[in-house]
């Protein structure tokens, strides 16, 4: 199979083709999601919760992502592999250079921020450099004890507005992908068809380019799953079915369902 890049995903964005993403952490699942046929594995600071049993993202280290992103790319042959830059590593933009070169170093093939329009010189910075940038927006996990928990970002038409005009001046800044989190579905779309660049939507319907989930949470590993979840183990009776079911599913667009959306 052929390596993806961002070429890759861009003529996807520019096709109308769907393409799968899944959060994972190490050589092993690397290798199974390769085989799978998924696009990109996003080594997420997700692994703050699902690994190492934290409440939140916030105390996972450079260190840590720097870890996880060789393992993964250890296993991996050709899908594309993205990597968070944790809370408080790209709070100046001396400092985000230093930590992205690191992650990059490690394997990566592109770096993931959260944030708005205050970003766009790190962004610019970083891309300039020959580091490729996906920007994070609507709920943004590393804020969470800003925000007061975790909620859906973009109800309301400023809100909306806001999300819509943080998403042009990224891409403007030169972010090649836009992720949202936890966005409403309609919002979400309005996103997407205000930028060129491919989006990827966790918890924001069915009108982004691609879907990215947990590992650990699509194959039903979670007890209390998020109401964007679907157990793909369901139907299948192996780990490597239940990857080709997201995969197919996203790439079919019946997975996001209007059940695991919000308005």
């Amino acid at each position: 199979m052929k390596n993806v890049t961002i070429n890759t995903l861009q003529r996807n964005k520019i096709s109308q083709e769907k393409f799968s993403v899944i959060a994972a952490y190490d050589a092993t699942f690397s290798r199974l999601i390769n085989q799978a046929g998924v696009d990109m594995i996003l080594v997420g600071d997700s692994l703050g919760m699902v690994l190492q049993g934290h409440g939140t993202t916030v105390p996972v280290t450079i260190d840590d992502m720097c870890y996880h992103t060789a393992g993964v790319a250890r296993g991996n042959t050709h899908t594309m592999i993205m990597a968070d830059m944790p809370f408080m590593t790209y709070s100046d933009t001396a400092s985000a250079v230093s930590n992205a070169t690191r992650l990059m170093q490690a394997g990566a093939h592109m770096v993931k921020l959260e944030g708005g329009q205050w970003l766009c010189e790190t962004i610019s910075t970083l891309v300039c450099g020959g580091i490729p940038v996906c920007a994070h927006i609507g709920l943004t996990p590393q804020t969470v004890n800003t925000l007061g928990g975790y909620r859906v970002a973009g109800r309301g038409e400023q809100q909306a507005q806001q999300l819509i005009d943080d998403a042009v001046a990224l891409e403007q800044a030169g972010a090649q992908i836009i992720l949202m989190e936890c966005v409403p579905s309609d919002v979400a779309r309005r996103v997407d068809e205000a930028v060129s660049v491919p989006t990827i939507g966790i918890g924001a319907g069915a009108h982004t380019t691609a879907q990215v989930l947990v590992l650990h949470d699509l194959l039903g590993l979670n007890p209390q799953p998020a109401r964007f979840v679907r157990n793909f183990m369901d139907g299948t009776d192996s780990i490597q079915g239940a990857l080709k079911a997201y995969d197919e599913a996203v790439k079919d667009g019946s997975f996001p369902e209007e059940k695991h959306t919000f308005e």
